[in-house]
């Protein structure tokens, strides 16, 4: 019996080793063969950068306001009589827009006349009687005196009633009317908004750093995709201030708008002229790999394998770290990091890694332009 366990006992002592010994050599073949891997290169598209012109140019979000923008409002309270306008409606400087109702200060003004012809003929008749010498100057003075607060109080009505007549005060849009008719309207009560479209100003604003590029009537390109518009403007006025909050400086351009199709309010996009041109290695857009620890390229160049023991060579890429400066169109202008004849990847950047092996294939390119034109736009 115990010769028998312990046959057992090498028997399974022998197999176990057995296994042990063919589950050794699998695994150094597969860690050999791992070791020898080399994986397929990544498909990707490249340009060669080459260095290039760009007019020195300031990009930035602007914001539409008008030369003259108000909301009509009442001078006086009173009823709405009559409203002369429509929403929407464009208008001459003095068009009548709103009358309120005025028969209590017509009645007033009758009185008022009446008594003012009163005073007239009572002053002639004192002028008489003081020639001859029967009323004395004072009495004449006194009848003087009230004619002339007579004429006043009938200019004083006069200008209420008029008051009561709302006018537009310059000539432009009327927006929607805010009023209706028989509604009383108390003192400063709002009517209807009215904007002057043309010429129109565009304000934006433009880091502290260039305050001394910036120059009355520099060129502006003013642009709205969702208006359609696309004009040219020039710098009018530079806030004498800069916002402690943001370090940045108000600009405003003005520009015409015949067709009135900016409107106070509006986003448009700005791109101010700051003269002299300079020289950026131009990359699209979809070459630059955007990170929190830095902004990257690749750069594609000829490496050795160091696990080749032949050292044969491959066609590699190089993550090499730029700083990059304003975009323009499906360009973005790199300042520093690249030179010119750097063949950059510009597609399929995103599956690469420092080292990788690359195979180039340049039959269909990114956009790169730099007025790109969107088939959807």
């Amino acid at each position: 019996m115990a010769k028998r366990m312990a046959f057992m006992l090498i028997g399974v002592v022998l197999f176990l080793g057995a296994i042990a010994a063919v589950k050794t050599r699998q695994v150094q073949t597969a860690i050999k063969q791992n070791s020898s891997y080399k994986a397929p290169p990544e498909a990707v598209t490249t340009i060669v950068a080459k260095r290039e012109q760009w007019p020195s140019a300031l990009a930035a979000i602007g914001t539409v306001t008008a030369v003259r923008g108000v909301t009509v409002s009442a001078d006086l309270s009173g009823i709405v009589a009559r409203i002369n306008f429509e929403s929407g409606q464009a208008v001459r400087q003095g068009d009548v827009l709103v009358e309120l109702d005025t028969r209590q200060e017509r009645a007033q003004l009758a009185a008022a006349e009446a008594q003012r012809d009163l005073a007239r003929l009572s002053l002639e008749r004192m002028r008489g009687l003081q020639a001859q010498g029967v009323a004395p100057q004072a009495d004449l003075d006194q009848a003087d005196a009230a004619q002339k607060e007579a004429d006043a109080k009938v200019g004083e009505i006069k200008a209420t009633i008029e008051r009561k007549t709302i006018r537009a005060p310059f000539p432009g849009i009327l927006g929607i009317r805010q009023i209706n008719l028989g509604q009383y309207l108390s003192e400063g009560a709002a009517i209807v908004p009215l904007q002057e479209l043309d010429p129109i100003y565009v304000t934006f604003s433009v880091p502290q750093q260039q305050i001394g590029n910036l120059k009355i009537g520099a060129p502006v390109q003013v642009s709205a995709e969702a208006a359609g518009v696309s004009a040219a403007g020039r710098v009018t006025a530079v806030d004498s201030v800069v916002d402690a909050g943001t370090r940045n400086v108000q600009v405003q351009a003005t520009l015409r708008n015949p067709a009135g199709k900016l409107r106070p309010g509006m986003f448009v996009q700005t791109s101010l002229s700051l003269g002299a041109s300079e020289g950026v290695v131009a990359l699209p857009a979809s070459a630059i790999s955007y990170a929190p620890y830095g902004d990257s390229v690749f750069v594609v160049e000829d490496m050795k394998d160091p696990k080749d023991p032949k050292g044969q060579t491959y066609r590699g890429v190089r993550q090499q770290f730029v700083k990059v400066g304003a975009g323009r169109g499906d360009r973005v202008a790199v300042l520093s990091g690249l030179k010119p004849g750097d063949e950059v990847v510009t597609s399929g950047v995103f599956k690469l890694r420092n080292g990788a092996a690359v195979q180039v294939n340049n039959k269909v390119q990114p956009g790169n332009s730099l007025a790109p034109k969107p088939e959807d736009s």
